[in-house]
């Protein structure tokens, strides 16, 4: 069965998260392009949509709008083509509207994991957790077509793990979209011991259609991404235990969020990275990979005790993002939290200026991330920005260029451990997926 015959039914569980909404829309969008193809008007398409409440099935309802108005308006050209023959769609808004009514008319919104009886293809999002992941898989199994293919979206759970504790036989494949995946450009594939070559063949087509950059990785728990994210995680967590007598909680954490986005020029500071994707994601993904790892250091008692006392970061429904480590107000942060204390310490102008003073001491100014991104001279930029940072010669150039070392380190260790074959997968997975400018294996350092 190639594909097009699989995309005909299609099942997304979990589809109202954050990872299996994009999902959904990426598929959903698919699957109606394959069936405006006039050879495939009288087949029947269908992507079952499937979570646990009602509640959460709405909100997918309005994201799932949302979403495909906005691929529509981009894709106004090709629909222009899909559409060539509907002589009453002039304008570019009833060609937009016309989209989002198939897309929708393929959709089955449900709360019951029977409909995906007769899917082909099924992606599995649903949240971090192996015994759930496990015991979703089985019943799957058992419900779906007997030469049903999986997907699943987890991001550190081995692959042959799954594969044998929910006896699918080879039928699954890791397949880890990036957070949001209709922005996101970058899928890791992971394959298990006894992946079937169709699937193989069947995921790499898939990422060609959906137009992202698959990126292979071993079936090594936390994978390439999270096997660097992780670690990277918890060298600034640990830098934070070396600062806090000094600095306090709510200092160590505002220098190290500070120096690894500004010092080595990322998209948003570690911690700020760290709330985004939840904290309760990431003590799950260092509690998974200490698992199957066997690595008692894959642990950090400061995000232990934040969950403690339910400070976990992450989304609130609308978007916006949550109070974890920082406080935020507008998507910025304000404040940031001292779990000796229990309380956000708000941004005070004199204590700012007061701890800015010692991290830029000659009132250095780096060019922010943002503005290097789109620079043509980004990579002759980059590499005079740390050729200063070395000559600053100050604790806090110290701090950031430590930092770097460390990202290379952990990097390089990927590739001794083999979860990367060469160290273009670690640097295309992280540029890609966390919008890096350069690769943590570079000659900065």
């Amino acid at each position: 069965m190639n594909l097009d015959e699989r995309l005909q039914n299609v099942a997304v569980v979990g589809a109202a998260g954050k990872m299996g909404s994009g999902i959904a829309v990426l598929v959903a969008q698919e699957m109606a392009k394959l069936k405006l193809m006039p050879e495939n008007k009288n087949k029947i398409y269908r992507l079952n949509l499937i979570d646990v409440t009602e509640e959460a099935l709405d909100g997918l309802r309005g994201y799932m709008k949302t979403q495909l108005i906005k691929v529509a308006e981009k894709s106004t050209v090709l629909l222009r083509t899909i559409y060539k023959d509907r002589k009453n769609l002039i304008e570019n808004a009833d060609i937009i509207n016309t989209f989002v009514d198939d897309c929708y008319a393929l959709l089955n919104f449900t709360t019951d994991i029977n409909i995906s009886k007769d899917a082909h293809l099924v992606f599995e999002a649903i949240f971090e957790n192996e015994e759930i992941k496990i015991k979703v898989l089985k019943n799957l199994k058992d419900i779906c077509l007997p030469d049903a293919l999986f997907l699943t979206n987890t991001s550190s759970i081995p692959i042959s793990y799954l594969d044998e504790q929910a006896v699918l036989g080879g039928r699954i494949i890791g397949y880890h979209f990036y957070n949001p995946p209709v922005i996101q450009k970058l899928v890791e594939v992971i394959e298990a011991k006894n992946t079937t070559d169709e699937l193989k063949s069947i995921a790499t087509e898939l990422g060609k259609r959906l137009r992202k950059k698959l990126v292979p990785a071993k079936d090594i728990s936390g994978f390439i991404g999270n096997g660097h994210f992780s670690r990277d995680g918890l060298y600034a967590l640990n830098e934070v235990e070396k600062l806090k007598a000094e600095y306090g909680y709510h200092g160590a954490l505002y220098i190290m969020n500070k120096v690894s986005q500004e010092f080595l020029v990322r998209p948003m500071g570690i911690f700020q990275l760290i709330d985004y994707v939840g904290l309760d994601v990431f003590q799950s993904l260092l509690r998974v990979m200490r698992t199957h790892l066997g690595l008692e250091a894959l642990n950090s008692e400061l995000i232990n005790r934040m969950m403690d006392k339910k400070v976990a970061g992450g989304q609130n429904p609308n978007g916006s993002q949550k109070d974890g480590f920082l406080k935020y107000e507008k998507g910025r942060p304000i404040g940031v939290y001292n779990v000796d204390e229990d309380k956000y310490f708000m941004f005070d102008e004199d204590w700012k200026k007061n701890i800015d003073s010692k991290l830029y001491p000659n009132n250095e100014k780096f060019a922010p991330w943002r503005v290097l991104l789109m620079d043509p001279k980004k990579q002759e930029k980059l590499e005079s920005h740390f050729e200063d940072l070395k000559k600053m010669n100050t604790w806090s150039s110290e701090l950031g260029l430590n930092y770097l070392k460390a990202t290379k380190k952990i990097a390089e260790n990927l590739l001794v451990d083999g979860v990367a074959t060469i160290a273009d997968e670690i640097n295309a997975t992280l540029m890609n997926g966390f919008y890096w400018l350069y690769g943590p294996i570079n000659n900065y350092v």
